[in-house]
């Protein structure tokens, strides 16, 4: 057990899979006896689940005109000062011995005076990256775009009207506001789910802070071979299955990826396509059954483990925790050789191929066929990424600090 330690975890929200995962290494904390703390903004989705400990950061009245300031001038986490130093106020008194930073794009606080709370009071930091979003003038990602701009400064930014999207172009200056706020920070610790962007991180601005690799982690009590009727349901006993699954599919995902091995493959292969929507079956062929959503993680499970082969042709990747899911449902992984993705699979269990290789992808997809892959060395594999042993390296790290 670990008393007398304080912990206050900050995020956009107690949803989704930075909330997620703030949420279940808070309650490790708790566990062993750390006092764990988080907080997040007010909104909709976020008041659905109730948490305990928590501190809320401002009010949906000022987030909603935090989010259109930003938008219309460009300056991202430069408004909410008055709700701020209400927050902070309370955490003064909360007295952390380490906060825990996750996701701090979206606009819900102000970050100058955050970082000057943190270098004024000499609080221990960890801050997790989940994307690349900290050290640009704007963008979460920028693999697709092939850009390198953000090693030295921002500018002629051809995404700012994507997430978090502004009217126009103010990247330049928010490249050096992030820079002079992120920087000189005397106790903080980089965390980053992959060795891929802590490579990155680097070759930022950010490059003066030591960075931990900590891999996303995934519940083996629920991604486990699960035995079920997908395969009778949807007529593949005799098929040769492959599966595709995201939650925002388009080129990023590579939906047109899985639309070429439609056309490529024979009648003894069959396509799945987890995550759909309305929209994407119009494109669609008949090879490829489509399915919008699953009613939750166990059914998830049996899809993973009903197929032969999980098929990854993601563009623009920082871990790629469907990999870790799939393998740990004894399922292979090839994927294309992109961010982090590359990192969970490994020759006893998958593949990579090089980005928009598909001819390279559909003999993977045949080597695969004529000689599969051991389960067994799939389930191996898959118990890096158990979540309880990678929470667990978060509080060696507090303590560490």
């Amino acid at each position: 057990m670990i008393t007398d330690m304080k912990l206050l975890s900050v995020n956009s929200g107690n949803v989704g899979s930075t909330g997620k995962i703030m949420l279940e290494i808070t309650q490790v904390a708790n566990d062993l006896g750390i006092v764990g703390v988080v907080t997040y903004p007010a909104s909709r989705d976020n008041f659905k689940k109730k948490v305990d400990n928590k501190i809320i950061i401002s009010n949906r009245y000022d987030r909603n005109i935090h989010l259109w300031l930003a938008r219309i001038t460009g300056y991202n986490g430069c408004f909410s000062r008055i709700t701020t130093s209400v927050f902070l106020r309370k955490v003064k008194k909360f007295k952390p011995d380490v906060i825990h930073l996750h996701n701090l794009h979206n606009c819900y606080i102000n970050l100058p005076q955050l970082f000057k709370f943190i270098k004024k009071n000499g609080i221990k930091t960890v801050w997790t990256l989940h994307d690349c979003w900290a050290f640009t003038g704007q963008c979460p990602h920028f693999t697709l775009e092939g850009c390198e701009k953000w090693k030295d400064g921002c500018y002629g930014c051809s995404l700012y009207k994507q997430y978090p999207a502004t009217c126009y172009d103010n990247t330049k200056k928010m490249w050096k506001l992030k820079k002079k706020w992120f920087t000189g920070v005397d106790n903080m610790t980089l965390v980053t789910p992959s060795v891929w962007l802590s490579k990155l991180v680097k070759q930022s601005f950010l490059k003066e802070y030591p960075v931990r690799v900590i891999n996303n982690g995934i519940d083996l009590s629920v991604f486990k071979p699960t035995e079920s009727d997908f395969r009778k349901k949807y007529s593949l006993e005799d098929k040769f299955v492959i599966l595709g699954i995201a939650f925002d599919w388009g080129i990023r995902k590579g939906l047109d990826v899985f639309l070429k091995l439609a056309g490529m493959l024979g009648d003894e292969f069959a396509i799945v396509l987890v995550g759909t929507t309305d929209e994407i079956d119009k494109q669609l062929p008949d090879n490829i059954i489509s399915i919008h959503r699953t009613a939750d993680q166990k059914e998830l499970a049996e899809i993973y483990t009903a197929c032969d082969v999980f098929v990854n042709p993601t563009r623009e990747e920082v871990f790629g925790l469907v990999n870790a899911e799939a393998l740990a449902c004894g399922t292979p992984v090839i994927t294309f050789n992109t961010g982090g993705s590359v990192e969970i699979p490994d020759e006893t269990c998958g593949a990579v191929v090089e980005c928009e290789d598909v001819n390279g992808l559909l003999n993977k997809i045949y080597e695969f066929k004529t000689e599969p892959k051991s389960e067994e060395k799939c389930l191996l594999r898959a118990q890096m990424f158990d979540k309880d042993l990678n929470y667990e390296k978060y509080i060696a790290l507090y303590k560490e600090l």
